[in-house]
């Protein structure tokens, strides 16, 4: 029988007021200038402990949590892209101010982090993307569509989604990706959930997340911001990842060096869009590697 997943090192917790709204953070202590771990969509930053076991150094790390998941509080008025900017560049002003920060993300904290980057150069002194390739664009007359799916969806709120127990969610997790270790999908069970007091458990995301978004994405607008990056940036995808295909050849590296000429590709074997769950080791062997080069 497998026992649980049990932490290397083991983060502290803190909330601050971010722009008006209480957000949460992990740290873990350690050394210098905190490395910077933002996650993506539906996921929250517990789930980076994996990685921050692997890494070999004992570096300082920080994770918060994006508005409106994990234990960070929900908005009112519904999620917006450029609120995760501004909270990014909020957080940065605690953690390193005055100081450019070596930052990873995952999916659309890789995006995130990516956009960022290109919108304040001198705050990012290395950057790695998991798996955040951008978007597939949309084109501008699928607006209209969209903003009637948008009102629609604001009259018949979202619920929350729960599953009759953590182990059935564990179990749900397994399933969806045999790549992870049961104690591993265990770990990410419980910090995905809260338990209920009928013995539920709800995920930790404000359910406005599954509601459409009417502001399409605009790729070219993405694209411009990714050409002001200046930090040498660690491309990362997972050999079994779906993602990449989506993008219809957009994420591949050349063309996403047409944009970020610096930008260096590297394939995780053995692994998904989860890379950072499935081969902690590999993915925290290149970013050491990569944020310990010397400055170009």
């Amino acid at each position: 029988m497998t026992g649980p997943y049990l932490p290397r090192r083991v983060p502290g917790s803190c909330t601050r007021e971010i722009r008006g709204l209480r957000q949460h953070c992990l740290t873990w202590t350690g050394e210098g200038t905190p490395l910077v771990l933002l996650h993506g969509f539906m996921d929250c930053a517990a789930t980076f402990q994996f990685l921050v076991d692997a890494l070999a150094g004992e570096r300082a790390v920080v994770a918060p949590d994006w508005r409106g998941f994990g234990q960070s509080a929900w908005n009112a008025d519904g999620y917006w892209f450029a609120d995760y900017l501004a909270d990014l560049e909020a957080w940065l002003d605690e953690w390193c101010p005055g100081e450019a920060a070596d930052v990873v993300g995952h999916s659309m904290g890789g995006n995130i982090a990516l956009m960022y980057a290109g919108l304040r150069p001198e705050r990012v002194r290395r950057l790695v993307t998991l798996e955040g390739f951008g978007l597939p664009g949309a084109r501008a007359e699928m607006a209209p569509a969209r903003y009637r799916d948008w009102l629609d969806a604001l009259r018949a709120p979202e619920q929350a989604t729960t599953f009759p127990s953590l182990e059935v969610l564990t179990d749900v997790l397994c399933k969806r990706n045999p790549r992870l270790p049961p104690e591993r999908a265990g770990f990410v069970a419980a910090a995905w959930s809260e338990a209920l007091a009928d013995g539920r458990v709800r995920v930790r995301f404000d359910p406005a997340h599954k509601r459409v978004n009417p502001v399409l994405y605009r790729r070219e607008e993405a694209e411009a911001c990714w050409r002001e990056v200046r930090a040498p940036v660690l491309y990362v995808a997972g050999a079994e990842s779906e993602f990449m295909q989506r993008l219809r050849g957009a994420a591949d590296p050349e063309a996403m060096r047409a944009h970020i000429p610096q930008l260096e590709p590297r394939v995780v074997a053995g692994s998904g869009h989860m890379l950072h769950h499935d081969q902690p080791a590999a993915v925290a062997r290149l970013v050491e590697d990569f944020l310990a080069r010397p400055a170009p």
